[in-house]
Formats: structure tokens, sequence, C-alpha cells
């Protein structure tokens, strides 16, 4: 009985457009690991010497201060704060803002801690007669607390993720490798926001946790196409990796920009502005820096980490 002859299956388009797109990213394939490796380590060293040297400033729900919202009043915020300094001696950092949700719009007084904020309404109330005021304040001690559970919630944050990627590969070097990239994307990301003037809040922390979430995956998916590869070579490993990964980031980072340019929340602003920059971070240091790293450690002749490997 004769036998039926298998044919080769027919390319799809989705075949066409990875192949096209493989072929774009595949100079990362030709660079040198040791290259792949150097590069975002001294992006890194710059960023943590940018921080130490001008760290993002604490906003008032983390130090504390007063808060004056003030809506139905016909000046620009540069010229309120003027107002508010040439009447009461108190300097103020004024913004414009909009709620997206009920469409109101006005500006935000934010003063230091210790401030009578019926002095600023006050002021404000003399001249504009038909503006509708509400002052917050936010006490040190809580701002303190606060400031306290955030960098707690990120250090445990760290630790549980560090904890779970090494149970996952039991394998000190790519484990390492992925919690530093962690760690890198997070300093890159608090630089910038120094940079930018951006100010360490409650948001801005959230931000960060969720960096740490994304940058595990992505580098969970890089090291786990390489370890445990299909494909015959550790290049041909990552450069599936990577056409992979380039189309989540890109995708996210797409999502983000237009969150941003439609936002008048200040709050999602920060949060988008932080999670772009971690992310752009994040490309580097997983696609490029751990990527380097792996791909040396593949084809390392040390046969010590190979017996800690799972199965080995």
């Amino acid at each position: 009985m004769a036998s039926k002859k298998k044919g080769k299956a027919p390319s799809r388009p989705a075949d066409g457009i990875l192949e096209s797109k493989r072929r774009r990213l595949s100079f990362l394939v030709r660079m040198e690991p040791k290259k792949m490796i150097l590069y975002p380590l001294v992006v890194f060293v710059i960023a943590a010497l940018l921080l130490a040297v001008h760290p993002p400033e604490k906003g008032i729900d983390l130090k504390g201060g007063v808060v004056v919202t003030v809506y139905h009043i016909s000046a620009t915020p540069d010229e309120l704060a003027k107002y508010v300094k040439d009447k009461t001696g108190i300097n103020v950092r004024a913004e414009k803002f909009s709620d997206p949700i009920t469409g109101l719009s006005g500006i935000r007084l934010y003063a230091p801690a210790g401030t009578n904020p019926d002095e600023i309404s006050n002021a404000i109330q003399l001249k504009y007669k038909n503006a509708d005021i509400t002052p917050r304040v936010v006490d040190p001690t809580f701002g303190k607390i606060a400031q306290k559970q955030g960098i707690k919630a990120v250090i445990y944050a760290f630790i549980g993720m560090a904890i779970v990627v090494f149970l996952f590969f039991r394998d000190p070097i790519p484990s390492g490798t992925i919690i530093f990239s962690a760690f890198s994307d997070m300093v890159i990301a608090l630089a910038v926001m120094g940079l930018l003037g951006i100010n360490l809040t409650t948001a801005t922390i959230a931000a960060l946790l969720m960096l740490i979430g994304y940058t595990v995956d992505s580098n969970i998916l890089l090291t786990t196409r390489l370890l445990r590869r299909k494909e015959d070579t550790a290049e041909d490993a990552y450069l599936s990796a990577v056409s992979t990964g380039f189309t989540m980031s890109t995708t996210t980072l797409g999502a983000l920009l237009i969150l941003w340019l439609v936002s008048t929340s200040d709050v999602i602003d920060s949060i988008t502005i932080v999670l772009i920059f971690g992310l752009l971070a994040d490309f580097m240091n997983t696609w490029i820096f751990n990527a380097g790293v792996l791909r040396w450690y593949v084809a390392s002749p040390f046969k010590f980490t190979l017996k800690l490997r799972r199965g080995s």
C-alpha cells in the first residue's frame, strides 16, 4: 500500500510578517555579548549618579502640606500663585487641572506643611468672589506613614519577586540578572523623574510596582526561551524571543502613550510617564543586557553553574 506523502505546508501571511520582523531585529544577534552587557551597565551607573545628585522630590501626600483647590476662577495658575504670594507672603505651586469624570476644571495650589489654608482661601476670595475653594491639609505624620508604607511595599515586592524567580529557574546567574534588570529599570525611571521634575507620590510608587511586574514578565520570557530552547541555537531562540517581546512592549507603550495624550489628570500623567520611561529602560535591560548575559552564560564552559540547573 503506497504511503501518502506529506506536502510542504503553505506559508501564511503572518509567517511573512514574522520573518520580516526578525530580519529587522537581526542586528541584535550580531552584537557581541560583552558589548550587550557593557552599554546598559554604563547607562545604569549614569542613572544612579543622576539619582544620587538630583533625586525626585517627594509629593505632598508623602511629606505633608496644604492643597487648595479652586473652581470657577478666571486666572492662570501663574497669575493666581503670584497673587497669593503678594497677598500672603506664602510661596505656592499652582497647576491647572480638569476632572475627566465631572468635567470640572480649576487650579490647585500646593503650599508647605504648617501653612494656614484659611489664609490662602480668604485671600483668593477677596479678589475672586465667585471662586469655589476647597482646602485640604495633609498632616506630615500621615505623609511619613504613607512614605514608609510605600517603601515597604517596593522592598517586599522586590523580595517576593526575587524569591519566585530564583525558585522558578534555580540558577543564580539568570535569576540574579532578572533581579538586576528590574532594579536598573527602577533606578532609571527614578532618575528620569528627578530630571523631569515628577514628584515621588503614592501614585508614582504604584507605577514603580507595576514596572516590577512588567519587567519580570519580559525577562522570564527571554530567560525561558534561551535556557529551555527548542530552537537549534541560542541565537535563533533569542531572535524568536525578542520578536515576541518587542511586540508586547511596543503595544504596551502605544497604549500608555495614547493614555498620556488624552489624559487631563495629573495622577494618570505621572503614572504613564513613569511607566513609559521604565518600559524604555526595560527594552535595554531585558533585550540587550539580560540577553547578553544569557548568551554568554549558555556558551560558558563553567560547569558548576550547569549543575545548579533544574533537571540537570
